[in-house]
This record gives structure tokens, C-alpha cells and sequence, in this order.
């Protein structure tokens, strides 16, 4: 693990070539603090939602009330995980537009820059999530940090969104999943 003014850093798993906040399609997995399950449980193939499994779904799609220019694609709320994909659309500026990629490439080091990056987007629904939980009397905590993929191409996204979908039917081969 680095240091950074002598003190531990984790480094950031976001890609360092990537502008976050650019147009795309990104697959998002979230978890909870040591996969504990909080947001309910899988009956025959199907979630059934905790109090707070509800509050999960509930700020998952009102994410689009706060944020510029986002789409939500397929969500999926499972135990001690969430699956969405979320879809920037629109926050290019001109300016990002017409500059060659090596003359941008500085400014993308920054990742977390801006309201409407994923970084940001996913930071206010992971604290929005806590804050209810906890104001309703449930101890809640997420994982830090989430995990991320860049969708590339049309079947890609469809693959995906299958994926998620069809999570709760699989949950017991699902790499999340503790009995």
C-alpha cells in the first residue's frame, strides 16, 4: 500500500485512462460491509427486499432526479450487493469533443472531478442508502469503494443487462454469495 504525506493511500481503481464523466454506459457492483446481508434475502429465484434492501431500490431510482443527463439501465437489488448500470448521457462539453485524446489526457487523471462523474453519482447514493437506513434505526455500512466496468459496444450491454437480470435466479453461483 503507498503513502501519501506519510499516511496509507489506497490507490484507485478506477481506469487512469478513462474520463468518468464522460458519455457512456457503466456497470456498477456495490457492495455492503463484509457482505453482510442487508437488503433481504433469495425465496424461489426472487429477492425479497429488507427495509433497507427497499431503501437501496428506492435511491437507486431516484439517482436520475439527481444527476445530469443519466439514464438507468437494468438494477438489480441482492443480498449484500446492488448491480445497475448507469448511462451518461449528454455531459460531453465541445470542448472535450474536438480536442484529440492526448491533449485531454492530463485532465482524466483527476477522476473524481465534477458532480455528474460515476464517482460522484455513486458517492451520493452510497451516502443517501446510509443516511435513511440510519435515520430509520438500522446499522448500515457499504464496502468502500465499488467496482466499475466501461460497457463498450450494443452486445455488451445486452450481455449485462441479461446478467443482472438473471442474478437472483443464480444467486447461489453468484461470486458474492455467502449462505
Amino acid at each position: 500500500m503507498e503513502k501519501f504525506k506519510n499516511k496509507y493511500r489506497v490507490p484507485s481503481a478506477r481506469a487512469q485512462w478513462w474520463d468518468y464523466g464522460r458519455d457512456a454506459a457503466y456497470f456498477i457492483t456495490i457492495c455492503t460491509a463484509n457482505r453482510e446481508h442487508f437488503f433481504g434475502q433469495i425465496s424461489n429465484g426472487k429477492m425479497q427486499l429488507s427495509p433497507i434492501g427497499v431503501i437501496a431500490d428506492m435511491c437507486w431510482f431516484d439517482i436520475k432526479h439527481h444527476a445530469k443527463h443519466i439514464e438507468l439501465g437494468a438494477f438489480v437489488v441482492m443480498p449484500n450487493h446492488i448491480h445497475g448500470i448507469l448511462i451518461l448521457d449528454g455531459n460531453n462539453r465541445p470542448e472535450k469533443e474536438s480536442q484529440p485524446m492526448h491533449e485531454n489526457e492530463g485532465k482524466t487523471r483527476f477522476q473524481n472531478q465534477g458532480k455528474n462523474t460515476i464517482s460522484a453519482i455513486i458517492g451520493s447514493y452510497k451516502s443517501a442508502v446510509s443516511k435513511h437506513a440510519r435515520r430509520l434505526g438500522f446499522e448500515f455500512a457499504w464496502q468502500p469503494r465499488f467496482h466499475d466496468h466501461i460497457i463498450r459496444d450494443e452486445p455488451a450491454f445486452q450481455q449485462i443487462s441479461n446478467y443482472v437480470l438473471q442474478n437472483p435466479l443464480k444467486w447461489q453461483e453468484d461470486t458474492f454469495y455467502v449462505p
